[in-house]
């Protein structure tokens, strides 16, 4: 079994979720979220995920991660705090070793639920029904961690084909 690591960047609220897998069935661990405060400057939220996914990593030990890219919406200046922290998740992943697999929203949903343009609902829907959970996971940023996880399983497979 290859265990996976999920991420949803943020800086406010980073998902995540740990899966494992044999390549064919997956096996549902753990989820969360790291979450930081604005009253807090922003290299001290930094380091927070930085400290907190390290944990996770060091818990977990997942071999493998899967992490959403950012698109950029109509406000690039919003975007950017979320893009350092997805800099410093992804080299909290490069400095424990982990084998990253980089995915776009579209990505996610296409191997997910097998559309690209799938609502969000649906890709729950999908993570909830692989990972045979009772309830779709909470909150939405470790939803999309998961999803992100069994992309990076999807991707992985494909390309060892």
């Amino acid at each position: 079994m290859v265990t996976v690591i999920g991420i949803d960047p943020g800086l406010a609220n980073t998902g995540w979720g740990i899966i494992e897998t044999d390549g064919i069935r997956f096996k549902y661990i753990t989820h969360g979220t790291i979450n930081t405060t604005n009253k807090l400057p922003s290299n001290l939220r930094l380091k927070s995920i930085y400290d907190q996914l390290s944990d996770i990593i060091d818990k977990y030990k997942p071999s493998h991660a899967g992490i959403e890219t950012l698109y950029f919406a109509k406000n690039v200046v919003s975007a950017l705090p979320v893009a350092q922290a997805r800099g410093v998740q992804l080299l909290t992943l490069g400095n424990k070793g982990i084998i990253t697999g980089e995915y776009t929203p579209i990505q996610i949903k296409q191997s997910v639920v097998g559309n690209g343009r799938a609502t969000k609902i649906q890709v729950q829907e999908m993570v909830k029904l692989l990972l045979k959970l009772k309830a779709i996971p909470k909150p939405d940023h470790a939803a999309d961690a998961l999803a992100a996880a069994i992309c990076h399983v999807h991707s992985v497979r494909t390309a060892n084909v």
